[in-house]
């Protein structure tokens, strides 16, 4: 109690440089280190504790030596020697739980999950450095994937698995990373003030039809800086900026919260259409709380530029860290991750779409039209011009 009241101080004492809700995270994160700690030192006390038993009546002195000895031993194989894959996870507990299940039912691999935001996991990977105890990072958007390569945190994986299983633009063409489930951010309206034939493209709600009727999320989220990275990439920087900001006059409101809120505020009537993920829509759907499910019969979803390019798409995905001390259990981790089976499992827990087209789609998924046509980009060209989104959006004024 007096380590865990210490470790608290320490990381209050940096409330004014992290802030608040980081650090709450951070007590989070040392909490699941202390659990794994105690139970390392429970497994050593039981080896003493049996060793004692069959000592008998050996002298005191050399007995002391020897359960020490056992003691230091045992911590010592099950922090090198034993079989696990350690795994700092930005998805939710609850939804990559039965993946983690289904690896350790297959493999004699015991898999670790210390869970937290995605910019605080990867600030932490940063700061242990040669000293992480990670080996994969999972995550969600190609852009934070490409800044972990970019800052050096990552290993090229070799595996022809892989390869063979992603297709090529749903990984990086290094070898780095992989994505492992498929969200669209899409146009997301409300059918009574809205009709379908009135949308077509993501350029098009930059139209002044549209004026004072949209409502979407700060600029400083990862998922609209990736969709601006892919209007980047396929009409340029200028036109990309036109878009921006043609978008922006026609806000209704302040970007302010997630993608829920911007979905409620179309349920609301404080606007008629917002950009949002799909596997939003697919958790009121499957929610059991009465609201959120009376919410998603009265909002739909329109999938942009099917006559075109197709609607955008981004990734979950995952990594080996550049320090894994157990590279090998992370690459099986990550081939479980991409096989049929977990493919299954990816979109029926959480409604996202497979990275390939051979596994099906959870009803609600499909409820909304399936397949779709999908924007097949390289999603490295979304981190690539991440910072060239971020800029446009401070110079347009996107909150």
């Amino acid at each position: 109690m007096k380590i865990l009241l210490f470790l608290i101080k320490i990381v209050a004492s940096k409330v004014f440089v992290i802030g608040f809700f980081e650090c709450i995270m951070r007590i989070i994160l040392i909490l699941n280190e202390l659990i794994i700690i105690y139970k390392t030192l429970l497994k050593g006390l039981i080896m003493m504790k049996n060793f004692f038993h069959y000592l008998g009546s050996v002298d005191q002195d050399l007995k002391f030596l020897l359960v020490l000895a056992v003691t230091i031993s045992s911590m010592t194989a099950t922090s090198v020697l034993a079989n696990e894959v350690n795994v700092y996870s930005a998805r939710k507990g609850y939804l990559i739980q039965p993946l983690v299940d289904a690896f350790q039912n297959q493999t004699d691999i015991k898999v670790n999950v210390i869970s937290g935001k995605a910019k605080v996991l990867q600030k932490r990977i940063k700061q242990e450095g040669k000293n992480t105890r990670a080996d994969v990072l999972l995550t969600v958007d190609a852009g934070n994937l490409f800044n972990a390569k970019k800052d050096g945190l990552l290993r090229r994986i070799n595996s022809s698995k892989l390869n063979y299983l992603i297709p090529g633009y749903l990984r990086d063409d290094e070898g780095y990373w992989y994505g492992l489930s498929i969200r669209s951010r899409v146009i997301m309206y409300n059918p009574e003030k809205v009709k379908p034939s009135e949308l077509s493209t993501y350029e098009d709600l930059g139209s002044k039809k549209w004026s004072n009727r949209i409502c979407i999320r700060s600029s400083s989220n990862i998922y609209n800086q990736s969709l601006l990275a892919s209007i980047i990439s396929h009409n340029g920087e200028i036109e990309a900026e036109k878009w921006a900001k043609s978008v922006k006059n026609n806000f209704s409101k302040d970007p302010k919260g997630n993608d829920r809120t911007q979905m409620t505020s179309v349920v609301l009537g404080e606007c008629d259409i917002t950009v949002a993920n799909t596997y939003y829509l697919g958790k009121w759907i499957a929610s059991e709380k009465d609201n959120e499910r009376k919410y998603a019969e009265k909002i739909s979803v329109f999938f942009p530029n099917q006559a075109d390019r197709g609607a955008h798409i981004n990734i979950s995905g995952a990594a080996v860290m550049k320090y894994s001390k157990n590279y090998k259990n992370a690459i099986t981790f990550l081939e479980f991750l991409a096989s049929d089976e977990a493919q299954k499992l990816y979109a029926q827990a959480n409604h996202e779409y497979p990275i390939r087209d051979n596994i099906p789609v959870s009803d609600i998924v499909n409820s909304w039209g399936f397949p779709f046509k999908k924007d097949t980009l390289n999603l490295d060209e979304l981190g690539i011009n991440n910072s060239k989104a971020v800029m446009i959006f401070d110079r347009i004024g996107w909150k």
